[in-house]
Formats: structure tokens, C-alpha cells, sequence
């Protein structure tokens, strides 16, 4: 199967975006590079939600981002995962956002392959705040393969 075959599989659907403000994907040279993609959930980790639920909006963020990629690029095949910056809303106690961005690592490392173009480099880190009091934020960049 190819990985868009597999995200259709485990869920993801694709559907046109509008361009917005921003933009969502930029391209230079063979790498796409996104914009900070939001969870849905709403809320702090550490405070009114667990890392089941922090994992969950990960997970949105990672569909968001399959989405805009599929967008821009007309496919989310022959695609390169390379790094993830995982933004999570959360108490200066919490110290589980490694396991909270696990959520969008988990689902590219299922489309990708966890030792193929899924494995890529991370950093999960803790915010006091993010926009509109979302759960989760994350930033992707891909390696153009082929096209």
C-alpha cells in the first residue's frame, strides 16, 4: 500500500483547503515545510486533561498536516518525514510531552514506516500557553523523494 493508501486506511481524510492568511506548506528546493498545525481539544495537559487525550489532539494535528501537504502537493506520496516540532499546552508540572506528541509521531510512523521514511528527528516541548487555548500545536518538515 502506499501511504496514502494507509492514511485513507486509518482514518485521514483529504478535503480542499482554501488558502488562508498564511500558508500552510512552503516549498524550498525538495523539502515542504508547514505552518504550526491546531488541535480541536482544547485545554492544558497536567490541568483538565491526560496524555490519552494530548495524544489524541496530536493526532489531529498530524491529519491537519497530511491534509495541507496533500493540499500543496498534490499527494502525500514519495514524501520523506523528517522533523517534528510538537508545541504542548501544559503545566509547569507536567513534564509528559514527549508521550503527548507520540500521538502525531505514531500515526507517520504507521503511514511512513517507523524505520523508513516515518523515522525522523522530534522535539516535544511545553508552552504555558498556545493560540486559542489549544492542546497541541506541530510544525513537519518532508523531504520530496520523488515526483
Amino acid at each position: 500500500m502506499t501511504p496514502q493508501e494507509k492514511a485513507e486506511a486509518a482514518g485521514v481524510t483529504f478535503s480542499k483547503q482554501e488558502p488562508g492568511y498564511l500558508a500552510m506548506v512552503v516549498r524550498s528546493g525538495n523539502l515542504l515545510i508547514t505552518s504550526g498545525h491546531v488541535s480541536d481539544i482544547k485545554g492544558k495537559l497536567g490541568d483538565d486533561l491526560y496524555v490519552d487525550q494530548g495524544k489524541a489532539a496530536a493526532r489531529e494535528c498530524a491529519v491537519k498536516i497530511l491534509n495541507s501537504i496533500y493540499n500543496f502537493h498534490g499527494t502525500i506520496n514519495g514524501l520523506k518525514v523528517l522533523k517534528l516540532l510538537g508545541c504542548v499546552n501544559s503545566t509547569l508540572q507536567f513534564t509528559e510531552q514527549h508521550l503527548v506528541v507520540n500521538g502525531c509521531s505514531d500515526l507517520l510512523h504507521e503511514i511512513y514506516g517507523k524505520t523508513g521514511d516515518g523515522y525522523h528527528a522530534r522535539s516535544a516541548v511545553g508552552f504555558a500557553q498556545l493560540p486559542t487555548g489549544v492542546a497541541v500545536e506541530v510544525e513537519a518538515i518532508f523531504e520530496i523523494k520523488s515526483e
